[in-house]
């Protein structure tokens, strides 16, 4: 018998705990229970994300909410440790780099309870970046880090990690892209905000760093609303930037972009797919756009996720108009030439999640 808990928190954490949970249910004996700590509190998008992957109910939801990173990873950590006391499980699985990743990895170890990490050994080297400090206090207390490619393996084995803790497995997250991508297609979402059979862009803009001075978020903006003269621009806007928006005074700079509110997964990749671009600055569609073969412009110094660029289709650029704009320019040159291909990095091939569960049974 071998019982596993998964700890979700946040909406990229369901994309990688899906194939995890669904792979681990063909062992027998196997017993799984899923806790979302509520970090990411839109119930409605999270409860969509849940019906678009095929995720059952959480078995406990903690509702911890939103707040500072120290709140909210306090309230994480208390709330979590009377389920894990009465659960006891065999494993904690904590998925990516989100504060319920961190607390939860941090809770389970005091008390002597086994830890393993999927998409372990991932490193910007930016420690600004909150992500980046609880990829690094994860991985050193973790049990069992499994990787989802080489150069994570080698940042592991860089700090000092004994290689008897590391697995390389792959990329989950290109598992839940691979099993639903006809579904996403079938959505239609580009026809359904009328681009469909059009050259557009497509944006996500979140992070701190972009869109919490005003300065940088009006040259973000500014450069939506010149690709926008162009062709579509549809910006699916977290609540944070629409509100930094709104605190600085800079919707008319962007007049000509269509704001979209959250979108499930299945609407996001459908659009992705079909998109003549993406800029960005998440980490997630960094990978999807290299699966897709889309040309994907993230606007960030840093990548966690090298073998994006070098075996992908993504390209780090400035946080500025001007050279947001000369990628855009780029891209589009490149495009006509069809430069563009889906990149195949080593087990990016849907069978991640078949592997960890198989580990983690026999480990």
């Amino acid at each position: 018998m071998t019982s596993l808990l998964h700890v979700v928190g946040a909406r990229p954490n369901f994309m990688k705990v899906a194939p995890v949970l669904r792979a681990a249910r063909g062992h027998p004996g196997v017993t799984q229970t899923l806790i979302h700590t509520g970090q990411h509190y839109d119930a409605a998008m999270s409860d969509r994300f849940f019906s678009d992957l095929g995720l059952p109910d959480p078995d406990v939801n903690l509702g911890v909410g939103s707040g500072t990173h120290a709140a909210q990873t306090a309230r994480i950590m208390t709330e979590f440790e009377p389920v894990l006391d009465r659960i006891q499980p065999d494993w904690v699985v904590v998925y990516g780099d989100v504060n319920s990743t961190m607390a939860c990895t941090l809770v389970a170890s005091k008390k002597g309870i086994r830890v393993a990490h999927v998409e372990a050994g991932l490193r910007s080297r930016d420690r600004l970046m909150p992500e980046e400090i609880n990829r690094l206090v994860t991985d050193q207390l973790a049990d069992l880090l499994l990787t989802p490619s080489r150069d994570a393996d080698q940042n592991l084995r860089d700090e000092g990690v004994p290689e008897a803790r590391i697995r390389f497995v792959g990329n989950v997250m290109v598992d839940t892209l691979l099993n639903l991508r006809a579904r996403a297609h079938a959505v239609a979402a580009p026809a359904a905000h009328g681009v469909a059979g059009r050259p557009y862009a497509f944006c996500t803009f979140h992070r701190p760093s972009n869109v919490d001075q005003r300065e940088t978020l009006g040259e973000i903006l500014a450069a939506l609303d010149d690709l926008a003269g162009r062709m579509p621009v549809l910006f699916a806007i977290h609540p944070r930037t629409r509100q930094r928006i709104a605190d600085f005074d800079l919707g008319d700079m962007a007049r000509r972009v269509t704001l979209l509110d959250p979108l499930s997964y299945l609407d996001t990749i459908s659009l992705v797919d079909q998109a003549t671009l993406v800029l960005t600055d998440s980490g997630g569609l960094q990978e999807e756009t290299t699966v897709l073969g889309v040309p994907c412009l993230t606007a960030r110094p840093n990548t966690e996720r090298p073998v994006t660029i070098t075996e992908g289709t993504n390209r780090l650029i400035p946080s500025e108009r001007s050279g947001i704009l000369e990628a855009v320019d780029e891209v589009l040159r490149r495009r006509e030439s069809g430069d563009f291909s889906p990149g195949h990095p080593e087990g990016w091939d849907g069978k991640a999640g078949e592997r960890i569960a198989a580990i983690l049974v026999s480990e």
